[in-house]
């Protein structure tokens, strides 16, 4: 075979072009648009959990995928990582605009209450100033129909110090709501209230991805019309929690009559 020339030190080197880059990693930001390739499936991050990204197609569809390789974004392979934590310096702010007290412990809870009409309305209220309540010490507790509103205050029996104040859906004039909140007298009660038909359409429409709130005539219940009209699932408690409180994080998502509302009566229980 002749003599076999000497190993060069070049020998194991691969060409610039030929070598195989590794896809780079991207961080599941919501609205970032990632594409399975497997499947087809193109959708909107929507949430991003500790090992599973959900993402949502233009037809409303959530699927959910383990976080990792196999993913494109605009059209080229990438590896699908959990968004950074931003370290903030200074002072932090919650959910509502407040200032965040780290590591702070719950107030002892004051005799004061708030009262909201229903349990999506609680949800809504926890989320966004839950820190707010916990600092102050001010618990809030679910009215399940404005109806019981008049036995409600009569059994709380509100005075200086143990002050009462209530949240009500479609508080408008001439609605039932107003007459049974007129009722409703004294220093140490508040009754307040935003002019939806219901909480939902206090989150702000383009936040659950859609132009405006539909209409629904008057006599059709609310949820159940807007859910059919958008083509949404028929679960009205599954589009509440998926749908719309799992997009709010601040209180800039929310409409700022009801932003105002929800101050008011923090400030009015809290008065000493």
């Amino acid at each position: 075979m002749g003599d076999v020339p000497p190993r060069s030190q070049y020998d194991d080197l691969v060409h610039p072009r030929t070598q195989k880059k590794p896809s780079p990693q991207v961080e599941a930001e919501k609205d970032l648009v990632v594409e399975d390739p497997s499947s087809g499936f193109v959708g909107a991050v929507v949430r991003c959990e500790k090992d599973v990204v959900h993402l949502e197609d233009r037809f409303g569809k959530v699927r959910a995928y383990p976080l990792g390789p196999g993913f494109w974004v605009d059209g080229r392979p990438v590896v699908l990582v959990r968004p950074k934590v931003n370290t903030i310096s200074g002072p932090q702010r919650s959910a509502s605009g407040s200032t965040y007290v780290v590591g702070a412990r719950a107030r002892v809870a004051r005799e004061g209450r708030i009262y909201v009409e229903g349990k999506h309305d609680a949800e809504l209220v926890e989320k966004v100033w839950g820190h707010d309540l916990r600092i102050e010490g001010v618990v809030v507790e679910p009215l399940h129909g404005v109806d019981d509103l008049p036995g409600i205050v009569r059994d709380f029996k509100p005075q200086s110090g143990r002050r009462l104040g209530v949240l009500v859906d479609h508080l408008v004039t001439g609605s039932k709501e107003t007459r049974i909140a007129q009722q409703v007298t004294g220093a140490h009660s508040l009754v307040v209230g935003h002019p939806f038909i219901d909480i939902w359409q206090a989150v702000k429409p383009s936040v659950v991805g859609i132009k405006a709130w539909p209409t629904v005539p008057k006599g059709e219940d609310w949820k159940t019309g807007v859910c059919r009209r958008l083509g949404w699932e028929d679960d009205t408690g599954y589009v509440w929690a998926q749908r719309i409180l799992a997009r709010v994080n601040q209180w800039t998502d929310l409409e700022p009559v009801l932003i105002g509302r929800v101050e008011e009566l923090i400030d009015f229980v809290t008065e000493d």
